[in-house]
């Protein structure tokens, strides 16, 4: 059992307890929709910069159409 792989291990436990399958699916299910949502925040929104060099100002390319969110007060954001 020492030398068992992570993989085999799972495996065992899932055979021995069926009733982890939800928790595990939960758990992926969670863990995946955290991820995408992470990337959405890095690739869609405007408050990221990736290329400093070729748009160093990302905020400029914003037409007044388009929604963001401007700190009155510091403490309300609107939206």
């Amino acid at each position: 059992m020492a030398g068992a792989s992570l993989g085999a291990r799972l495996y065992r436990q899932i055979k021995r307890h069926p009733g982890l399958i939800p928790m595990i699916g939960f758990i992926c299910l969670g863990m995946g929709s955290a991820g995408l949502y992470l990337l959405r925040l890095a690739l869609k929104s405007p408050d990221v910069c990736w290329d400093r060099k070729n748009n160093p100002e990302p905020w400029n390319r914003l037409s007044p159409n388009d929604q963001y969110k401007v700190p009155l007060d510091g403490s309300r954001v609107l939206p």
